[in-house]
């Protein structure tokens, strides 16, 4: 592997950037030192950030009556002052919080095995699916179940990090979840274990109809896709279904290598613009086109990111690729995600990416070719294959 291409690998939703230590606390030790040693009894709203935090600080210091974590204060000023740039993306992650990040990023952790999601329309931590063979599975979970509370904590939607985080622990621990499912309450016990995602589902339809469902670009997905790809045409598979619904994305490299299978060599996969526009990188194809046939993909509102990245470069690069569902997310924004030298990380905004016909995603998404509503009542979550609007659309296109 290149070094190019290592760097590219890096620079990835929600994928950990290996930089030089990055000496965050000394800056801050430095920031606090310059500090005026202003004395108070209000304090003014018009005075400097460092002003106001030392004044906030002696204050406390001297009248507070409880003890002082001075670690856990500075985490909490170092979280506040990334959430001012009021971009949900962008965030300080403690220590403890980037070993998950991790071992998410390679799809390898303990915990119950379950994709969730924050319905913001309710304000609810809603089960996408548990992971096919996990705890979660086995314990009865089921798509569309609402976590209400784990060991005895409750969460709402959005505290999905922190809820995502507490269903994660030692392995072996069982983790005490309250489920709403329709109007019924119920408690699960899961125990632990250790997670090995599988990406990718693949199966052959009727008519010699190959279909592939990518349920996120974690480490491996493209490998697993290939591998599921090449199954698929030792079977004669003559066109392809490829479902991207509820995938919110991943690693940016997973889905450019896997577009590539797509794309004809030397054709533009996508463009990743900087802050600074000398830095923006343009990515080709490197390889020649290993995937010719009809193709259909399906999205929806929870197709996201990386999952936006393959679907406007298979669709912009092929004629006659049908897309069906629904307008996607619309994040078209890349984190780098910064190592810090005390084992913290800093997630950043650092770049917005372009479909290969330079079009933005960001908050705009991909509009499908055929729009297709799921019937009434259903949950995006829960429903049939037989009573899937959206698949059976694809069935009838691609045929």
């Amino acid at each position: 592997m290149n070094e190019n291409k290592t760097q590219r690998i890096y620079k990835a939703i929600m994928l950990i950037v290996l930089t030089a230590a990055v000496t965050f606390i000394i800056t801050s030790i430095l920031m606090y030192n310059k500090l005026g040693s202003k004395s108070f009894k209000t304090i003014s709203t018009t005075d400097t950030l460092d002003t106001n935090f030392k004044t906030f600080h002696d204050f406390i210091q001297k009248n507070y009556i409880g003890d002082i974590d001075e670690n856990a204060m500075n985490e909490s000023a170092i979280k506040g002052y990334v959430a001012g740039l009021g971009d949900v993306y962008s965030e300080y992650i403690t220590k403890e919080e980037m070993k998950e990040y991790m071992e998410s990023a390679t799809g390898n952790y303990v915990g119950i095995g379950v994709y969730i999601t924050n319905n913001t329309k309710t304000n609810q931590i809603v089960v996408i699916m548990p992971i096919k063979g996990s705890p979660a599975e086995e314990a009865g979970m089921q798509a569309g179940d609402v976590i209400t509370k784990v060991d005895g904590i409750e969460y709402s939607g959005e505290s999905l990090s922190e809820a995502s985080a507490a269903l994660k622990s030692k392995e072996g621990t069982i983790a005490k979840i309250e489920i709403l499912r329709g109007d019924e309450v119920l408690n699960l016990e899961v125990e632990r274990k250790r997670i090995k995602i599988n990406h990718i589902e693949s199966e052959v339809l009727e008519n010699n109809i190959g279909y592939i469902n990518i349920s996120s670009f974690d480490e491996g997905c493209y490998k697993e896709f290939k591998e599921n790809y090449e199954q698929l045409k030792t079977k004669n598979i003559k066109s392809l279904i490829l479902d991207l619904r509820n995938n919110g994305g991943g690693i940016v490299d997973e889905a450019v290598n896997i577009a590539d299978m797509f794309v004809n060599k030397n054709e533009k996969i996508l463009t990743i613009s900087a802050k600074n526009k000398n830095n923006d990188e343009i990515i080709k194809a490197k390889t020649e086109k290993q995937i010719d046939m009809p193709i259909v993909i399906l999205v929806n509102e929870n197709t996201a990111s990386a999952s936006e990245i393959l679907t406007a470069a298979i669709k912009e690069n092929n004629e006659g690729v049908t897309i069906i569902g629904k307008n996607t997310y619309g994040k078209g924004v890349i984190q780098t995600i910064y190592n810090l030298s005390d084992g913290s990380g800093l997630k950043l905004t650092t770049n917005e990416y372009y479909t290969p016909k330079d079009n933005a995603i960001n908050k705009k998404g991909i509009k499908p070719d055929i729009e297709v509503d799921l019937p009434e009542e259903q949950s995006i979550y829960t429903i049939k294959r037989e009573e899937d609007t959206q698949f059976k659309k694809a069935i009838e296109v691609i045929k």
